[in-house]
């Protein structure tokens, strides 16, 4: 026999609602950035897995001397042991693309290919060290060196970078500020999101939010910014100054947030983010 609410301990008009999934923003854009500092590579879709950082991002990084990283015991090493565009704007002047299938680094500059190499072997990561020793000579340190991720490593500038997500509206009340537009891959994020209102990202930090049909993200902070967003990631030159006027106009150096991933599967433009309340 049935139960009734009112048998349930309930009265009939009270009965507990479930609540309902509210979704809230949607994915505009997925990017990877290979290289630490080079090309952003835009994706159609991507598989996130659990506890893992975003595939093939920061897989490799340009050592601008030596850096003390140990692969057979990596550890966080400051960026600015490495070529990066917080120091080197001009490596945003490449048009760099990584073949998954080949580990083939394929490097253009001003329309012409310049450098390709399989990071694989010794003899690929030669000819892209010698690219830079050439085209970043004047900002080397050191012997430049291709550097690997070994398993479970990424060359991030947090411990906390797994997947990072960027405001598209924060990005665009960021340019009425400056009176310029702001091109969001300033930020080098992951998944670019539609439909929050300016800022309104840092109100996720604690959250647990689903993406697409099966992906589950918590939000664990805000990420701090720094000089690299001065750099135009078409122009290469460093045109504003992105922290300092985040400080001025509203207090803090913020743009987007990172995530874990807690619940993996794939995703792809156009999938929903959504909260429980």
């Amino acid at each position: 026999m049935n139960e009734s609410t009112e048998d349930a301990g309930f009265p009939a008009d009270e009965t507990p609602a479930l609540a309902a999934p509210i979704t809230f923003a949607n994915i505009a854009a997925i990017y990877r950035y290979p290289v630490k500092g080079l090309t952003p590579e835009k994706l159609e879709v991507v598989e996130l897995e659990e506890g893992r950082y975003f595939p093939g991002d920061r897989l490799f990084a340009i050592e601008n001397g030596p850096s003390g990283f140990i692969p057979e015991a990596p550890s966080f090493q400051p960026k600015i042991k490495f070529l990066m565009l917080m120091r080197n704007e001009r490596l945003a002047a490449l048009d760099a693309r990584f073949e998954d299938a080949t580990s083939e680094l394929v490097i253009r500059h001003e329309g012409t290919e310049a450098v390709r190499g399989d990071l694989r072997t010794a003899e690929g990561r030669a000819a892209i060290e010698g690219f830079f020793q050439r085209y970043s000579r004047y900002e080397l340190r050191g012997a430049p060196k291709v550097l690997a991720a070994p398993e479970g490593f990424r060359f991030v500038d947090t411990t906390e970078g797994f997947v990072s997500l960027i405001n598209l509206a924060s990005c665009r009340a960021l340019g009425e500020i400056i009176g310029q537009e702001v091109d969001p891959l300033r930020f080098r994020g992951n998944l670019y999101l539609d439909g929050l209102e300016p800022w309104e990202e840092f109100d996720l930090v604690g959250q647990t939010i689903d993406v697409g049909n099966h992906v589950r993200l918590k939000i664990t902070q805000r990420i701090f910014r720094c000089a690299a967003t001065n750099v135009d990631p078409v122009t290469a030159k460093r045109d504003m100054d992105v922290p300092g006027t985040l400080m001025r106009h509203l207090g803090h150096t913020d743009c987007g947030i990172f995530a874990e991933v807690v619940r993996g599967g794939l995703l792809t433009e156009g999938d929903s983010l959504r909260i429980t309340l």
